[in-house]
């Protein structure tokens, strides 16, 4: 298992923090780091090599780190739209400790922007004052999703975004995925590692972003945008669902057996709050997954708004929907560039809505039916 293997076209990262785990002198080790780059580059994978590199590089390190097992490495990640300030303390007591088989102690936390200012606040007073063996490593999209404070007390490292070809190579390298499937799947994924590998390895899911765009491209009129923001949110459902469903399964199973409960059996009373509690979490994970699913049908619909207009202004470039540049052009051709942009307007309005807890169903409808007005309410052009 090579240390740096799951990542891919990020070289430049790679060099900053490999040396300095091994206290390259020209690479001055500090105790705070941030790694950003947008969605699907690699910031909790670069985040976790990081931390294996520092705790020793070794295979059996490595293997410890990937199961999250590693005495000396503390982890939080969450499924929910936050991180709660009591997650953050407890981490920020465990930081505490002298690493017991290591150089380092090593705190990561996987999207440090999804902390409210009071949790960012009682992370920034363990930033100023870490134990001298204490390496916090935090992951965000940019570094203007974090509090001034903590940005001042962090040592950046930016991702890029990986090229197709690259991520199509990981796909085929590390998936074994075939070559002209890991290519369609990395240029539709826009170089997004973690959709790439999902829609390269599951047949459903890209059978439903082919349904997310035929419905797209099926909305002539109100009436039909009405019901298509409708049919958008049963995909988004059905994608997040077949990616909780069994987690969900598994999760209850393993609680049930850690409490001495055979399956199927009663869960006696002093144990159900327990169990009531693992259904609050992954009640609190389903709505981040729908969020995350509806997103992505955004962003599918963004990439096939991008392909018309580029149509529409005759620019010579590859398209991410290529198995379906036909109805590209055909839809190209049925109106102007002005209405092409109204639209990805209107889905990156729909965007923030959702970001801002306005229900999706309203903010779908929203959208599309604002930009099938800009259609209706055009002005023709003049001889």
């Amino acid at each position: 298992m090579a240390l740096w293997d799951e990542l891919t076209g990020q070289a430049d990262a790679i060099a900053v923090v490999e040396a300095a785990a091994s206290h390259d002198e020209s690479s001055a080790m500090t105790h705070s780091w941030l790694i950003t780059g947008p969605p699907g580059s690699g910031r909790s994978n670069l985040a976790y090599a990081f931390a294996a590199a520092l705790l020793g590089g070794d295979e059996a390190t490595q293997r410890q780190v990937a199961a999250r097992t590693h005495p000396d490495l503390g982890v939080l990640s969450t499924d929910r739209v936050i991180i709660s300030i009591d997650e953050v303390r407890q981490l920020v007591a465990s930081s505490q400790f002298s690493p017991s088989v290591g150089r380092f102690r090593v705190m990561v936390i996987e999207d440090a922007d999804r902390m409210a200012e009071r949790t960012s606040n009682v992370l920034l007073k363990a930033l100023e004052e870490p134990p001298p063996r204490t390496v916090w490593i935090l992951c965000a999209p940019s570094e203007a999703d974090l509090i001034p404070t903590i940005r001042s007390r962090v040592r950046s490292v930016r991702l890029r975004v990986p090229d197709v070809d690259e991520v199509a190579d990981l796909l085929v390298r590390r998936d074994g995925v075939d070559p002209d499937l890991a290519a369609n799947a990395a240029r539709q994924a826009q170089s997004h590692i973690g959709m790439a590998h999902r829609l390269a390895t599951n047949a459903e899911a890209r059978e439903r972003r082919a349904r997310t765009l035929e419905t797209a491209l099926g909305i002539h009129r109100v009436s039909d945008a009405v019901f298509a923001a409708a049919t958008l949110l049963e995909l988004a459902k059905a994608d997040a669902e077949a990616i909780t469903i069994e987690r969900d399964a598994e999760e209850r199973e393993s609680a049930l057996r850690s409490l001495g409960i055979e399956p199927g059996g009663t869960v006696p009373a002093n144990l159900r709050a327990q169990i009531k509690n693992l259904e609050e979490d992954q009640k609190r994970r389903a709505t981040r997954s729908l969020r995350d699913g509806i997103d992505r049908i955004l962003v599918d619909l963004l990439s096939l708004y991008r392909d018309i207009l580029l149509v529409q202004l005759g620019v010579d470039s590859e398209p991410v929907n290529r198995d379906i540049i036909d109805r590209v052009r055909e839809a190209a051709a049925l109106a102007g560039p002005e209405r092409t942009l109204a639209t990805m307007d209107a889905i990156a309005i729909a965007r923030r809505r959702i970001d801002s807890n306005v229900a999706p169903a309203l903010a779908l409808e929203a959208m599309l039916v604002s930009a099938t007005r800009t259609t209706a309410t055009r002005t023709p052009e003049r001889g």
